[in-house]
C-alpha cells in the first residue's frame, strides 16, 4: 500500500466526501450526537465558518489524507471551543476516518499534524469531545499525550440509550505571549 497524501480539504474537492464520512458517522455510530444525515447545503456554512477561523488563531485546518486514485479515507480539523472571549486560544478538534480505512494509522496521521499546525498557530488547548464508550479514540487520543479532563454522564441520548461524553485534552507550551482581550 502506498503512503497517504496529506491535503488541506477544500468545499469545491471534499465538501462531498466528507460529508459521506460525516453521515456515515450519524447513523452507524455514537462519534457525533445527530440523528439525521446533513445535507450537501450544510457543508457550505461549515467550510466557511472553518475559513473564517478566528481572529487570534487564523483560519481552521481542514487537513485530508487521499489514496493514490485522489479519495479522501480521512480527515481531521479544529474549530472554536466555545464563543466566549477568554476561550481564545482553546479548540475542540475532530478526527474522522472512512470506515474502509480503519485501523491503519490514519487518525493518529492526521491528529499529529493537526497538533503541529495548533502549536504553530498559537493554540494553547485541544479539547476532544469523544462518547465514552469509543475506546479506539480514547486509546488514539491517550496515545498523542491528551489527558481525561471529565466526563458528563447522560448528556445524550441515541439509540435507545444514555450517552456519557468524556472531554480529553492536550495542553501545548504555546502561545508564547498570551494577551487578554
Amino acid at each position: 500500500m502506498t503512503q497517504p497524501t496529506l491535503v488541506d480539504c477544500t468545499h469545491e474537492r471534499h465538501a462531498q466526501a466528507i460529508l459521506d464520512i460525516f453521515n456515515d458517522a450519524i447513523v452507524t455510530s455514537t462519534a457525533l450526537y445527530d440523528y439525521q444525515p446533513r445535507s450537501l447545503e450544510s457543508m457550505t456554512p461549515w467550510f466557511e465558518t472553518k475559513r473564517r477561523g478566528h481572529p487570534a488563531l487564523g483560519a481552521f485546518p481542514v487537513l485530508g489524507l487521499e489514496d493514490a486514485q485522489g479519495t479522501l479515507m480521512a480527515f481531521a480539523s479544529y474549530g472554536t471551543f466555545r464563543a466566549f472571549p477568554a476561550y481564545k486560544y482553546t479548540v475542540e478538534h475532530s478526527v474522522y476516518v472512512h470506515k474502509d480505512h480503519r485501523g491503519q494509522g490514519l487518525g493518529r496521521q492526521l491528529m499529529q499534524q493537526l497538533i503541529a499546525i495548533a502549536r504553530r498557530n498559537g493554540v494553547h488547548a485541544l479539547i476532544g469531545g469523544i462518547d465514552a464508550s469509543n475506546a479506539g479514540s480514547i486509546a488514539l487520543h491517550e496515545g498523542l499525550g491528551f489527558r481525561h479532563a471529565g466526563t458528563l454522564p447522560q448528556v445524550g441520548f441515541k439509540f435507545g440509550r444514555w450517552l456519557d461524553l468524556a472531554f480529553y485534552q492536550l495542553l501545548l507550551e504555546t502561545p508564547a505571549q498570551p494577551v487578554d482581550g
